[in-house]
């Protein structure tokens, strides 16, 4: 059954989706941007936390399509995930990157810097410009605090959204597969991306 949210079945695989979500706008109680960088997990490879099985960190990750999954990484950050898939598979997409666009004063606020090119540069970044803690776990992201956006239509006269794929970061398995998605070119990426 489709769940679609800012123009996105997040009932599809998590690679269409993480594809499809750049350049959708994220807010979170009113802050965040354009999604500009994602990386898509499914539970088939073993780079996904659900490769493991259902656990009480990653129970989220098993439920419905259109919901969040915050998790900490390594103790220190929060990665804020969309779930993807029918109930039950265990999949989602990990939001690398946004452009930042609304609450700057909020998110600089939150970082402790200036540099809107760093505000939301990597998971962790963009968790602490947005507020997002495990509170934003397992929450629907068609309700508040969280809104989605559909991407923007290019103007007349302005160049469509170019995406590029290439292998995950920050894993050591299941590393052959092109499923980080980012804006070619973009000043606001985690890290370059590449074929």
């Amino acid at each position: 059954m489709d769940k679609l949210i800012a123009g996105i079945n997040f009932a599809a695989p998590s690679h269409e989706v993480a594809r499809q979500l750049i350049g959708v706008t994220v807010l979170v109680d009113g802050v965040g941007g354009r999604i500009v960088e994602t990386e898509a997990y499914d539970r088939e490879e073993p780079a996904s936390h659900c490769y493991i099985g259902r656990t009480e960190r990653n129970f989220s990750m098993f439920g419905p399509p259109g919901r969040s999954y915050v998790y900490r990484s390594h103790g220190l950050h929060w990665c804020l995930n969309f779930v993807c898939r029918e109930d039950g598979h265990g999949a989602g997409v990990l939001i690398r990157a946004l452009e930042p666009v609304a609450g700057l004063d909020i998110m600089r606020a939150r970082r402790g810097l200036d540099d809107e090119r760093l505000l939301c540069a990597g998971p962790g970044r963009l968790c602490q410009a947005l507020g997002v803690t495990r509170a934003h776990n397992n929450l629907p992201l068609d309700a508040a605090p969280f809104q989605l956006l559909p991407a923007d239509q290019p103007l007349p006269g302005r160049e469509p959204i170019v995406v590029s794929a290439g292998p995950r970061i920050g894993i050591s398995k299941a590393v052959e597969l092109p499923w980080r998605f980012g804006v070619a070119g973009s000043r606001f990426l985690s890290k370059p991306l590449r074929a």
